[in-house]
């Protein structure tokens, strides 16, 4: 039997950062993980899929100054070395974690956990059984790549992001279902190896939770690099044939690859937790209901993807420190997280905080303002000019930008400052920007003129 003050079950971003709290602030703190220390963020996600872009996005910059006719290139990317490069990384990372972890006075436990009861879970590792007594638990065990009933992952053929991220081979082709963030990085990424790409999306445009006009931007950058976008495309099934990746639509055609990605989102990561023994609720996508203090029942917390939320690590991390602070009585209020940055990398880039357009418009009159990218010097002397900057007001008050094109994942702090200020028309006696910065075109969306905006029957 094991005896601490916090038991927490997964070691990814919202797991860390809790038990790092916690275990500073005094609190004997046991971390659960059943695979690797850092969870799918630095293992299987965010970090590995940007150390592939950060080559990426260098060569688009290279052809952007090439086609401007300043420079001549002939560039291939050597995907095996890019590949070690990228695995190196992480085990180094992760290695680092797991010491740094160590060293606060963390137990850094390998197993798999089943609660049992309120306070008891049990952990099932390598050397055998053991039971953990704890007075709070934090459920933070993440999210694993969704999929349905017809289009499941062979892992040979139909891969899922972790067999992607797995593999140091380019398929000579490669059918990406779902337009989503995962789906249009992976597709960056193998373009640029060489790999015809097709991005099939069922919904209406890619990027479904954005704003039509920086989705039609994202499609049209991505078709003009050579990577076919179907939009608005209903899929009946997904299977291996003869060696070769073969998606049914709805109107009786079908596309074939040598392989496919299936890119259709992420479900909570609850199944065989045993949650119900602890009075958790699971809603239909087995996410862990919380209520305005990200409780899922006394003494019990759930953080991250798993609660359904938002599924972004910096959104977890975010939710870890007020977990963490809540246990220790440092806050009593409901949980706020302001406006969440969002971001998609990649050769164009998309980033956005607070309300999109059409979401704005429940709330009251939406006007518009963009800046256009090509009116940027920075954006001039990279070569690339396409995309634009958007700022969203709703009666007045600015409550969203989004961005689309080159490198502006960047602007993505800078503006959620300036949303989480709900700056109005008063903003340039309150902010300077510098000069000459991509962040200029922030400024220019917010003095862009105001065209009002309306959803489209």
């Amino acid at each position: 039997m094991m005896t601490h003050d916090v038991c927490i079950i997964g070691g990814g971003p919202a797991g860390t950062r809790a038990a790092r709290l916690l275990a500073a602030a005094g609190k004997k703190t046991v971390l659960v993980e059943s695979a690797e220390a850092g969870g799918t963020c630095l293992n299987r996600g965010c970090i590995p899929t940007k150390m592939l872009l950060g080559a990426v996005t260098a060569r688009a910059g290279v052809l952007a100054l090439e086609r401007q006719r300043v420079l001549t290139a002939d560039i291939t990317l050597d995907y095996a070395a890019l590949h070690t490069r990228m695995q190196r990384f992480v085990a180094g990372t992760r290695q680092a974690l797991g010491k740094q972890l160590a060293a606060e006075g963390i137990e850094l436990l390998s197993g798999y956990a089943v609660c049992e009861g309120p306070g008891r879970v049990q952990v099932k590792t390598g050397q055998g059984v053991r039971l953990i007594e704890a007075e709070d638990i934090i459920i933070a065990t993440g999210s694993r790549p969704a999929s349905f009933p017809s289009m499941q992952p062979d892992h040979a053929v139909i891969l899922d992001s972790t067999d992607m991220l797995a593999s140091n081979e380019v398929p000579e082709s490669l059918l990406v279902v779902g337009g989503g963030v995962i789906g249009l990085e992976m597709a960056d990424i193998f373009h640029a190896l060489g790999c015809t790409v097709t991005v099939v999306e069922a919904a209406p445009h890619i990027l479904p939770g954005e704003d039509d006009d920086i989705a039609a931007e994202m499609a049209k950058a991505l078709k003009k690099r050579g990577v076919t976008v179907l939009a608005d495309c209903k899929t009946q099934a997904l299977a291996a044939r003869d060696g070769q990746a073969v998606l049914r639509l709805a109107d009786g055609r079908e596309l074939t690859a040598a392989r496919a990605l299936l890119a259709v989102g992420r479900r909570p990561l609850t199944q065989g937790l045993g949650c119900e023994h602890l009075g958790c609720r699971l809603d239909a996508r087995g996410a862990v209901e919380t209520d305005e203090f990200l409780e899922a029942a006394s003494h019990v917390y759930a953080i991250g993807d798993v609660n359904g939320r938002v599924q972004l690590a910096h959104a977890a991390e975010h939710q870890a420190l007020y977990a963490a602070r809540r246990i220790l009585g440092q806050v009593s209020g409901p949980y706020e997280s302001g406006p969440v940055p969002a971001c998609v990398y990649g050769s164009t880039e998309v980033m956005r905080v607070g309300l999109t357009a059409r979401d704005a418009a429940a709330k009251g009159k939406v006007t518009v303002g963009v800046a256009p990218l090509s009116a940027n010097p920075i954006a001039q002397a990279h070569g690339d000019i396409s995309g634009f900057v958007k700022a969203v007001r709703c009666d007045g008050r600015l409550v969203g930008m989004a961005a689309v094109g080159h490198g502006v994942s960047h602007l993505v702090t800078a503006a959620q400052q300036l949303v989480l200020r709900r700056v109005d028309s008063g903003h340039p006696l309150a902010f300077m920007f510098a000069h000459p910065t991509l962040d200029e075109s922030l400024a220019a969306a917010l003095d862009a003129p105001q065209k009002e905006f309306s959803v489209q029957a």
